[in-house]
């Protein structure tokens, strides 16, 4: 029998689109299912045992209705708090997104990296051991935005916001002591790729961006290697609350293979 379990990707909004966009590009066979805690964004704001908490039940959920072969936790800020907790929770594979530092690091020239993310991903201890174990020998700048995840939300709904409200979200990396000599910044949320370009626009110095998109859909086209995907269902995209930004969403994510959408 032809197996149609997707693939289900996750995150508090659509910031998990920037990882989905480079593993559609290597399995366009695959099914899949986009999944939004809209009821719970931002996760950025919310504190670590509100995380720790609402993910593991919520993805179990998902796989009860979804049935998929593997979930992605498309979110840094979910994944470096509760990762462990989910795979405890689920007999599947589970792949989890975590700040690229150790790529940032081999491409500085300038021995200075900027670390891009939310609140609750740049504070983590899994950052710091991220920092010691593979940029020892560079000073690692943080700064996390709550204002910079709204900002790719509204891009995403055809609401594009100023040059000038980019460079305000971004200011408190740069400024830092030390700011100006960076070269390259991790995209620690998985929002801040999709408006890279935007952001290299208003960067002060010219700068390389990185984010762990196209190995994170390496290592599922590694996890799903052999295995049959029979005929592929329409991608949907699914949230939990209608907090009247659906309908300006759609465009965007029927684009990205996502034409349907729904409410868990």
């Amino acid at each position: 029998m032809s197996d149609l379990r997707p693939i289900l990707f996750f995150d508090s909004g659509v910031g998990g689109l920037s990882v989905l966009a480079p593993t559609r590009a290597l399995l366009p066979q695959a099914s899949y299912v986009y999944a939004a805690d809209s009821a719970g964004y931002p996760y950025g704001t919310r504190s670590e045992a509100e995380i720790a908490a609402r993910v593991p039940a919520l993805l179990g959920r998902l796989a009860e209705r979804y049935r998929p072969r593997l979930i992605v936790i498309a979110c840094n800020t979910a994944s470096t708090i509760a990762l462990p907790a989910v795979r405890a929770a689920l007999d599947l594979p589970i792949v989890g997104t975590v700040p690229a530092i150790k790529p940032a690091a081999a491409l500085s020239g300038t021995r200075t990296i900027g670390v891009l993310g939310t609140d609750a991903t740049v504070r983590q201890p899994y950052v710091d051991d991220l920092a010691a174990r593979f940029a020892s020998d560079c000073r690692v700048l943080r700064h996390g935005s709550a204002e910079l995840v709204d900002l790719a939300e509204r891009e995403l709904r055809g609401e594009p916001a100023t040059d000038a409200a980019f460079a305000a979200a971004v200011a408190g990396l740069f400024g830092q002591p030390g700011g100006d000599a960076i070269d390259v910044v991790v995209n620690a949320c998985t929002h801040f790729p999709l408006v890279a370009h935007r952001l290299a626009t208003v960067a002060p110095q010219p700068l390389r961006f990185v984010d762990g998109g196209e190995g994170i859909a390496r290592r599922i086209a590694y996890l799903t290697q052999g295995q049959d995907w029979g005929d592929a269902a329409a991608g949907r995209a699914v949230f939990t609350c209608d907090d009247g930004r659906i309908a300006a969403l759609a465009p965007a994510l029927a684009r990205r293979g996502l034409p349907v959408t729904e409410l868990l």
